[in-house]
């Protein structure tokens, strides 16, 4: 865009930079995030290593991982960082069988601009050349084509696992997963050596290391930034009014050449886009039966700065709802909250059954967001379980410390002896009905409070 002279007043940089602060907050996590994750030697921490190399998760959490909240038991992850600033990269699946997959490509402003998997492309073998913007060049034939918004991108790979006993299988289809530089196809791979960066914060996590970032740095940073990862084509409004304090995509950002009224400004408004961003973050989900469901502007965000800046801070990296939709228990029926003391069902009639394409279950964490140890081993509980249905095709679902009796264990979800606990419902490849609202998850019943006397 053609330049706009700096002619604002101290209140309207405040202003504009609160708004440039969200704006820019989801590209600054991603490009952190990036760092962190592709600073480490292959293989040594699962999901994590160099750019264009898929590194997997090849098994479940252990009850005692205390490393990522709310983990999923119902995916292996496959995860990815490409580097488009060479040349693209081919990205390849392999037949799965009919098992379901998903490999979401995130651009750096965390939109999901490509979802190859089972609900959009199938399970048959294929190939994708991931370019970059404005590239020209000739691809080999039967190679589909995937436009990527910015140099970089993030691939969140999940594909169906069934358990524990479904490992071997699911690694035989992660190991299919591949990322070769359009340059070596054809050709055996080359080595890919590891030189770890010293200048790279691998102890602080990014959302904290953004948090405390100096208004000069996080802005310059931004800017920097929007060299590599040029903003979005309706963007024009907000890089407008971004340029009547100075920043602009292509270019440096000259803080010095600010006058201190307005740097003054800007340290304060970005301290006001990180409230601003807390405060959304706190109610993205509209809540209905005691769960709080996102299913507005998520994956896909527009002109959405805000919200996005938000679903960023909130859980990184998330979904299309199309893919995958995770409503996330906040109280029970009596409208209280939940613990392990207690004795809950979850009702489903026959016509609430989760409505999905794929599958659906039911995770149980404790007041920290972790897995819990028990007897079963069992974590989530859901459609691929053996599960037992009333005689009219409804579904309780048992969630209680002791075992609920042999006639019900093949429904029940262990919950520890004390505490706070919560849920999470999975629902992959959710139908319409899930993604407009009409469906909502039935509240889940206390059976069963501490200290409460059962009638004989």
């Amino acid at each position: 865009m053609t330049s706009i002279p700096i002619t604002t007043s101290a209140d309207e940089a405040r202003e504009i930079g609160a708004e440039g602060f969200f704006y820019f907050y989801p590209l600054v996590l991603m490009d952190i995030t990036r760092l962190q994750m592709t600073d480490i030697e292959p293989g040594k921490t699962p999901g994590c290593g160099p750019m264009n190399m898929f590194h997997h998760v090849p098994t479940f959490p252990p009850a005692d991982m205390r490393v990522v909240v709310r983990p999923n038991f119902d995916t292996l992850y496959s995860i990815a960082w490409l580097d488009l600033t060479a040349e693209p990269v081919i990205l390849s699946a392999p037949d799965t069988g009919g098992r379901y997959y998903l490999l979401p490509l995130l651009d750096m402003w965390t939109d999901v601009f490509a979802s190859p998997g089972k609900r959009t492309s199938g399970t048959a073998a294929q190939n994708f050349a991931v370019v970059p913007q404005g590239w020209k060049g000739a691809l080999p034939d039967g190679i589909d084509v995937i436009q990527a918004p910015t140099a970089y991108a993030w691939v969140i790979g999940r594909t169906q696992t069934n358990g524990p006993s479904d490992y071997e299988a699911v690694n035989k289809v992660q190991a299919g997963y591949a990322i070769t530089p359009l340059s070596r196809w054809g050709k055996a791979s080359a080595p890919n050596a590891f030189k770890a960066d010293p200048s790279v914060d691998m102890k602080t996590e990014p959302m904290f290391q953004v948090a405390n970032m100096a208004p000069k740095k996080f802005f310059s940073y931004a800017a920097e930034l929007m060299k590599l990862h040029p903003p979005h084509v309706t963007d024009w409004s907000m890089l407008a009014r971004l340029a009547r304090i100075g920043i602009e995509p292509g270019k440096s950002f000259a803080w010095e050449k600010l006058n201190p009224a307005v740097q003054d400004a800007l340290a304060t408004a970005a301290a006001d886009g990180l409230e601003k961003t807390r405060s959304q973050a706190t109610g993205l989900a509209r809540a209905r039966n005691g769960w709080q469901t996102m299913i507005d502007t998520i994956g896909v965000y527009g002109n959405s700065y805000l919200h996005r800046a938000a679903v960023a801070m909130a859980g990184l990296g998330a979904n299309q709802p199309e893919d995958a939709i995770y409503p996330l228990s906040i109280a029970d029926a009596d409208g209280k909250r939940f613990l392990a003391e207690n004795s809950y069902v979850l009702h489903f009639n026959k016509a609430e059954i989760p409505p999905v394409d794929a599958f659906w279950s039911l995770t149980l964490y404790d007041a920290d967001g972790y897995q819990v140890a028990n007897p079963l081993n069992r974590f989530a509980i859901g459609d691929r379980d053996p599960l037992k249905f009333n005689a009219d095709g409804s579904l309780d679902l048992f969630v209680q410390h002791e075992s609920p009796g042999a006639d019900k264990e093949a429904n029940w979800l262990p919950s520890p002896a004390s505490g706070a606990i919560g849920f999470v419902l999975r629902l992959y490849a959710p139908k319409a009905t899930v993604r407009d609202g009409t469906w909502a998850p039935p509240s889940v019943r206390c059976v069963k409070r501490k200290g409460e006397v059962r009638a004989a």
